[in-house]
């Protein structure tokens, strides 16, 4: 006998089920046509593999952020940890202002680069899939440094979270 209850609502089932789901936190940058930085936090973000390098990430089409994720050909994909919190709000919040203060510098690609990241791949878009309100980039990585170690940044129950370590477990 199963222990779940099904939802009626399949809406309600995903939102309710990812809030469970532990997610690391990204920020994507681009700049738009006329040159200007772009990004937005994400927490879809995964490797699509590693031969090649590939790395996939879902934005929706309503976004502020898409119109420049739909015309360009690069992005920097951050990954962040706890020192990042306050980037990490700062880019999902006003797109007017997530570029201030201006504590990122323009990088390979002219792509806006915060250095403070754990880590940053620049990846060229290779598809962008259109899925009813959503889109799906996939990129090829083409590029990448290794930043400042620190604690696992994750959103988990609609808020960030870091990751405690697990007690040890024992052998089988």
């Amino acid at each position: 006998m199963l222990n779940f209850e099904f939802a009626e609502n399949p809406t309600e089932a995903l939102r309710a089920t990812f809030r469970r789901h532990a997610s690391g936190v990204a920020v994507i940058t681009t700049t738009n046509e006329a040159g200007a930085p772009v990004g937005f936090t994400a927490t879809s973000i995964t490797s699509l593999g590693a031969t090649p390098p590939l790395v996939m990430f879902s934005v929706a089409r309503g976004a502020s952020s898409f119109a420049a994720i739909a015309q360009a050909t690069h992005v920097a994909v951050h990954t962040l940890g706890v020192k990042n919190v306050n980037l990490a709000k700062r880019m999902s919040e006003d797109h007017t202002k997530r570029f201030e203060p201006a504590d990122w510098a323009s990088g390979p690609e002219g792509l806006p680069i915060f250095d403070c990241a754990t880590s940053v791949l620049i990846c060229k878009i290779r598809q962008i899939l259109n899925v009813e309100a959503n889109a799906v980039v996939i990129a090829d990585v083409v590029d990448g440094s290794i930043g400042e170690m620190d604690e696992a940044l994750l959103y988990y129950q609609r808020a960030y979270q870091t990751a405690n370590p697990l007690p040890e477990w024992p052998s089988l």
